[in-house]
């Protein structure tokens, strides 16, 4: 029962892991959790799956607001920060605000953070932050490094700061699995950049539960990487396929892949 009586923050706490996140940690009866994010509509969604609950609050707000973020953590113990701009193709077309959210926003997590005496803070970052070819993975890497920078220079303050790098999330919001899915059965074609490219990929449970660990084993500016399976995206493609005209009694020989 480690967040028993305890108050969360869950910086983007309404996105797929942020979701998965708090139905976990309300097991264990926490004071309250704070679901931190900017769209109206996904909170109020989650809040009509969840029902009405007395320790849940929901705050409507930016990460790039710093004193948004200020005030959302106001006696918090624990921060998840799972905010990000995360797809490629818009951070890379629109890069300054990926900037905005994934790095400017960041540094303001770190800063409220501590001025809000905060126990322990847990980033997500991704698998795209190891020698990064893309906007996405710069931003993602860059923030890393502050959460790494902010442990060793934060002076006095109590705060503990470390990162969890993710690999792909399977079916989290936007990821290819739903989207193959969506293409073979309105289309009848599954669209893909490299066949020849590799994904780590992780479950759901995988996600959340190396969150958790991250959070209780940390001791200040770790980098925590679950051990995850690689998979070529033509295998990952084949079996999509296969399995999804097994399911709709389509003919497999009339799917196209582009």
């Amino acid at each position: 029962m480690f967040f028993k009586d305890k108050k969360i923050l869950i910086i983007g706490g309404t996105g797929t892991i942020g979701k998965s996140l708090l139905k976990q940690i309300l097991k264990d009866q926490p004071k309250v959790v704070r679901i931190f994010s900017r769209d109206e509509y996904k909170q109020f969604m989650l809040e009509n799956e969840i029902g009405p609950r007395k320790d849940i609050r929901f705050l409507i707000g930016d990460v790039r607001d710093y004193d948004r973020v200020l005030n959302a953590m106001d006696s918090i113990d624990y921060v998840f920060h799972t905010a990000a701009m995360k797809h490629v193709p818009a951070c890379e077309y629109n890069p300054y605000e990926a900037v905005l959210t994934n790095i400017i926003g960041t540094n303001n997590v770190i800063k409220a953070a501590v001025a809000q005496n905060v126990k322990k803070v847990v980033f997500t970052s991704s698998d795209k932050a190891i020698s990064p070819t893309n906007a996405y993975g710069a931003t993602k890497l860059t923030a890393e490094r502050l959460i790494s920078a902010a442990e060793y220079s934060k002076g006095k303050a109590a705060t503990v700061f470390s990162c969890v790098r993710f690999g792909n999330v399977i079916g989290s919001r936007g990821s290819v699995v739903p989207l193959f899915i969506e293409q073979i059965l309105t289309q009848k074609k599954v669209t893909v950049t490299d066949l020849k490219m590799n994904r780590f990929m992780m479950t759901l449970d995988q996600a959340t539960s190396l969150l958790i660990s991250a959070l209780k084993e940390s001791q200040g500016g770790e980098i925590f990487i679950l051990k995850m399976p690689v998979i070529s995206l033509h295998d990952l493609v084949s079996v999509v396929v296969e399995e999804t005209c097994k399911k709709h009694n389509l003919n497999i020989d009339e799917i196209e892949i582009q």
